[in-house]
């Protein structure tokens, strides 16, 4: 059963082996990404024609990168602790932790405490668990729960798993 660091804690959380013991299915969450990414679409584009385009002909650099995939860490935190924000302590708590990169911060209903901490830090993006998707998983590096966003996350996965 895979389990995750508490952050600012020397405990670890165990994980749900029926949402986090799956093996991964990059098809899967491919065609998940796009979907999402489909439905945020307003529906309003147009294509230039070519009295309407400028620049030059030539591309100014090549389309395909030298990227890597990138491998995700989890933790969870324990936000009933910040009574009040406190983005200083939310900083120490993932600089101690010392995963780098884009950090997606899963929170739960009335934790807004916690939320107003990690909103402030640069390259952290906080979400509340219902609206946290696919695509936000993916584009983060590292993703800290909450133990309450945690076991929604984990319910809307099984529920979700049963379809």
């Amino acid at each position: 059963m895979p389990d995750a660091p508490v952050l600012g804690a020397d405990r670890k959380v165990k994980l749900d082996d029926a949402a986090f013991g799956e093996r991964f299915r990059g098809s899967l969450v491919h065609q998940s990404v796009r979907a999402e990414q489909a439905a945020r679409r307003s529906g309003t584009a147009a294509t230039r024609t070519r009295g309407e385009v400028s620049g030059g002909g030539a591309k100014p650099w090549r389309q395909k990168g030298t990227g890597r995939a990138r491998a995700g860490s989890l933790a969870i935190v324990d936000a009933s602790a910040f009574h009040e924000p406190e983005t200083r302590r939310a900083r120490e708590l993932l600089e101690d932790w010392g995963h780098a990169g884009p950090t997606l911060v899963a929170l739960g209903d009335g934790e807004s405490a916690a939320a107003r901490s990690f909103r402030n830090l640069a390259r952290v993006s906080v979400r509340s668990a219902e609206q946290v998707g696919v695509s936000d998983l993916v584009g983060a590096a590292s993703v800290v729960f909450s133990e309450q966003s945690l076991k929604q996350l984990s319910a809307r996965a099984l529920a979700g798993a049963g379809d």
